[in-house]
């Protein structure tokens, strides 16, 4: 009986060993930078800055965007806004972020989207190329003019 104790409070030493060294280990690379800027030309919506903040979970990613680019001709009510926002994916490929999420947004200000979803692979390298904004059934398709900065978004 003795040995057995002794076995279970030796298992129960290396388990909180074991735990201890595992609660020290790194946390899983994120996404960097986390934010980015570029501009965009929507044709007769306008033109300007877009803001874009990225985050990682995983294999799932979620990108927000606030543009200058595009002002809400009217009170838009939250999660209004359809979006999808086409990325060049490690300088070849594309990939698309999408979603209905967006904040309330008064007449006249900013439109502010997201967070947009999408999927991602580690080491992935995504810069923003066009942005399609569905504000009550008008559609406004923004296409980058500028190189994103400070760089792509490296999950």
């Amino acid at each position: 009986m003795k040995h057995g104790k002794l076995g279970i409070g030796a298992a129960l030493g290396v388990g909180v060993a074991l735990a201890g060294t595992l609660a020290m280990a790194p946390a899983a690379v994120a996404v960097t930078p986390t934010t980015a800027t570029i501009n965009f030309d929507c044709g007769l919506y306008g033109s300007g800055t877009a803001t874009l903040t990225a985050s990682q979970n995983g294999t799932a990613a979620t990108i927000s965007l606030s543009t200058s680019a595009i002002t809400a001709p009217i009170d838009v009510g939250a999660n209004s806004v359809s979006s999808k926002l086409t990325l060049t994916k490690n300088g070849s490929g594309t990939t698309v972020f999408s979603g209905n999420s967006n904040p309330a947004i008064p007449s006249g200000s900013a439109v502010s989207t997201g967070p947009l979803t999408g999927t991602v692979a580690a080491g992935d390298s995504l810069t923003a190329k066009s942005l399609q904004v569905v504000v009550f059934g008008v559609t406004a398709t923004c296409n980058a003019t500028s190189a994103q900065s400070p760089g792509p978004f490296v999950f």
